[in-house]
């Protein structure tokens, strides 16, 4: 029994692995600081974060979002000590290819946890609420280094909530809504 056969298969085997590219993905891990406005929010507030994605080299990714924004009840005549929001999401990502091009534009998407909390001066009242939450957004990574860039990026947050009061499940839109917009640097690993 001859083993020709077998060498030019093998050969070429050798030679797809050899010359096959694994795909590229990248780590980013973005700290940023925004604003939060618009909705919900009676006034204009500061946020501040921090985003962790992976991109990979086609146009798919996830991301892992946390954010806070301390006064976000609050303005100038609130009788609040405290009132904030915070956010933790996990979203699916749809991004342009990197192709040498600096600048890489997404859209991004998902659900998670909106945490709202408020405490009146003097504590005459004190609540804490959990709501399952989704967002929506779009932005734009730039890198100005191999490792380094800077990001953009605006999401409009919105709470559900089940309308059937556990009867099955059916959701509606809940009735905390915001816009949140940031700016960060962005560390690809």
């Amino acid at each position: 029994m001859s083993h020709r056969p077998m060498v030019v298969p093998t050969l070429l085997v050798a030679a797809l692995l050899v010359t096959v590219q694994p795909a590229k993905a990248d780590w980013l891990l973005t700290p940023f600081l925004g604003v939060t406005f618009g909705a919900d929010t009676p006034s204009q507030q500061v946020n501040y974060g921090v985003s962790a994605a992976l991109l990979g080299g086609g146009v798919f990714g996830v991301e892992f979002d946390v954010a806070l924004t301390p006064n976000f009840f609050n303005s100038d005549s609130s009788a609040l000590q405290d009132g904030n929001v915070s956010t933790v999401m996990a979203n699916l990502m749809l991004a342009a290819p990197m192709n040498g091009a600096p600048l890489r534009p997404y859209v991004s998407g998902g659900a998670g946890l909106i945490h709202a909390r408020a405490t009146s001066v003097g504590n005459a009242f004190d609540f804490s609420e959990n709501h399952l939450g989704i967002d929506i957004g779009a932005g734009v990574i730039g890198f100005l280094r191999d490792n380094v860039g800077v990001r953009g990026d605006l999401r409009y947050f919105r709470s559900v909530q089940d309308s059937n009061g556990g009867d099955g499940i059916d959701f509606d839109l809940g009735a905390l809504a915001f816009w949140r917009g940031t700016l960060g640097v962005s560390f690809r690993f």
